[in-house]
């Protein structure tokens, strides 16, 4: 079953859209080293840098959002439609929070994911600092 978030606000469609883009970040290892991606046309090759402390904020909240998402996905996924617009308010609610709580905004936490995305050498940097699952 697909999610519904055809009805959240726009915002929260936003966070959504945050949380969910973090799933490329794993899968991008394998492929990190086969291909380096390009710099944004325009930009001199280099991004601006990330302190350690905001790297290390993103990797904690990475880990919660996708925890986030994961619990939140099977609850919409079993839920009738009409609680799943309520569902998805408090899973944006919940993903907001969890990045706010490691002194990140929104944007910024998104904007870092983007950097992430295009500069393989901030995506390791994250990729080192998150924690496997404990078992």
């Amino acid at each position: 079953m697909q999610r519904d978030f055809r009805f959240a606000p726009l915002s929260a469609r936003t966070l959504v859209v945050a949380a969910l883009s973090a799933a490329w970040l794993v899968p991008g290892v394998a492929t990190a080293q086969q291909s380096q991606p390009q710099p944004p046309p325009g930009s001199s090759g280099t991004l601006p840098s990330i302190s350690e402390q905001k790297l290390d904020a993103v990797a904690k909240a990475l880990q919660q959002v996708s925890d986030i998402k994961d619990d939140y996905q099977q609850k919409i996924d079993g839920s009738p439609p009409a609680d799943r617009k309520r569902l998805a308010d408090e899973a944006n609610s919940a993903l907001t929070q969890a990045i706010s709580n490691q002194g990140l905004s929104v944007e910024e936490y998104s904007s870092i994911l983007v950097m992430a995305q295009n500069d393989p050498t901030v995506r390791e940097k994250i990729l080192q600092r998150i924690q496997p699952p404990a078992k």
